[in-house]
């Protein structure tokens, strides 16, 4: 990598520095920690970020070490796009960060003056950055989710992020009336005949650009804490060679859809083709590793939003 000139080296300190302080909440001890720098040197490089007017609400700057991991990992794995974020060693949050970037990266799509159909999934990283959300006006855009909106119990599914989107963008707005999980393929052929659900499914196909998390699996995965599935299924799914899942698809290692097994009962819209649209994975964090790697292999994705820590094991493999 050519050397940085000792102003962009300040300026992306600075920029490090003002991401930890004022988006990642830590103090200027951790970040002087984080560092390896004083405190003092650490609250000044918090102050040239607001100087340099680097800090609005979102981080401005493009810190070199980002740009270039992005880069690598965009031609790796041929993605359309790519965001990598700086990582904070002392937090353990899965969302902080991407959070920002995948709100950022939304807001863009929907300020485009040309009508297109957002297609979104669900999960915590997701709700999260829809929260990131400001008040917009976009009555020329379709918005959809590739997911029911109705958990186990027929209670609304809490990290459906259709209706939480729907409260900040003015746009129509599809759910996906259905459940999440059905109990058996014949249940989701029944349903999937439904006019509503067909209309889901066809807006499904015309997507532009898609925004979903990606799941890691094992006892404590959000699909068994959410009640989804039992421990003993997630066990026995991972036994066949599952390696994660995005909106309820199971994929094996290669980021190939698992047959049979619990995708036969999966009613969600099936994700866009990364052959016409741009599909934006938003994970991040050692859990997710081979979710993550698994997801790019088999091209179920063509964009990433992920961390600087996980963007350096992916290129190590």
């Amino acid at each position: 990598m050519a050397r940085r000139s000792e102003t962009g080296g300040r300026l992306d300190d600075a920029a490090r520095a003002g991401w930890l302080y004022y988006v990642a909440g830590r103090t200027q001890d951790e970040i002087a920690a984080a560092m390896g720098i004083s405190r003092q040197s650490a609250q000044r490089l918090v102050s040239l970020a607001v100087a340099e007017r680097l800090i609005k609400v979102r981080l401005d700057h493009p810190i070199a070490e980002c740009l270039e991991l992005a880069q690598r990992l965009k031609q790796r794995f041929a993605l359309r796009y790519v965001d990598v974020v700086p990582t904070d060693p002392a937090s353990t949050s899965t969302t902080v960060g991407i959070a920002e970037a995948g709100a950022a990266e939304i807001e863009r799509w929907l300020k485009r003056p040309d009508p297109i159909v957002l297609a979104v999934g669900t999960g915590r990283t997701l709700k999260a950055a829809i929260d990131q959300l400001p008040a917009m006006e976009c009555p020329q855009h379709r918005i959809m989710s590739l997911t029911g909106n109705l958990g186990p119990d027929g209670s609304a599914a809490y990290y459906n992020v259709i209706f939480s989107m729907a409260d900040a963008v003015k746009a129509r707005h599809f759910p996906m009336p259905l459940p999440v999980l059905v109990s058996s393929a014949e249940e989701r052929e029944l349903l999937h005949r439904q006019s509503l659900v067909q209309r889901a499914l066809k807006l499904g196909e015309e997507a532009d650009v898609a925004f979903v998390g990606i799941g890691e699996l094992g006892p404590d995965a959000p699909l068994c804490e959410d009640g989804f599935l039992g421990r003993d299924e997630m066990a026995r799914l991972m036994e066949q060679g599952a390696a994660g899942e995005i909106c309820g698809w199971m994929f094996d290692r290669e980021g190939v859809l698992m047959p049979g097994s619990i995708n036969e009962r999966v009613a969600s819209v099936p994700l866009p083709s990364t052959d016409r649209a741009t599909v934006i994975g938003l994970a991040k964090g050692k859990r997710k590793h081979l979710a993550i790697l698994s997801a790019l292999k088999g091209r179920m994705i063509n964009g990433l939003i992920t961390d600087e820590a996980t963007a350096r094991y992916l290129l190590s493999v």
